[in-house]
């Protein structure tokens, strides 16, 4: 027959008292940046097919686009953008061998990661303000 399997197993379903390594972290927001991107690619499709309709729609664009929630959407969408394209890099550098798959590797790279998109992030928030 088949195994018993031991039905007393230490089961923790509070999230609040799990902590998660840097680098499950970094994984998460990888996959949430992700989503936050497709979600952004209409938006950013409206705002280009307003703008491109005709003269009045582009000036209806820019009245869009000054608007400090707009302005905060999308830095939003461009930190999103910065921190998945790098965190996308050192998926590849690791996938093709250039980084080792360790753990401290792994926690070094994801900490590289955070502070490269801090520094894109402000130049992103220059860029839109």
């Amino acid at each position: 027959m088949g195994k018993t399997v031991k039905k007393q197993r230490p089961v923790n379903l509070d999230l609040q008292t799990i902590r998660f390594p840097v680098t499950a972290i970094a994984s998460i927001l990888h996959r949430v940046t992700g989503v936050i991107m497709f979600v952004a690619i209409g938006i950013l499709l409206w705002i280009l097919g307003l703008s491109l309709s005709s003269a009045e729609g582009f000036l209806q664009a820019a009245d869009v686009m000054d608007s400090f929630i707009v302005k905060f959407i999308m830095w939003g969408i461009l930190t999103a953008l910065a921190y998945h394209t790098v965190g996308g890099i050192r998926h590849m550098l690791m996938d093709f061998g250039y980084l080792d798959e360790t753990f401290a590797m792994g926690k070094l790279t994801a900490n590289v990661t955070f502070l490269i998109t801090v520094v894109l992030s402000l130049l992103a928030g220059v860029l839109v303000w």
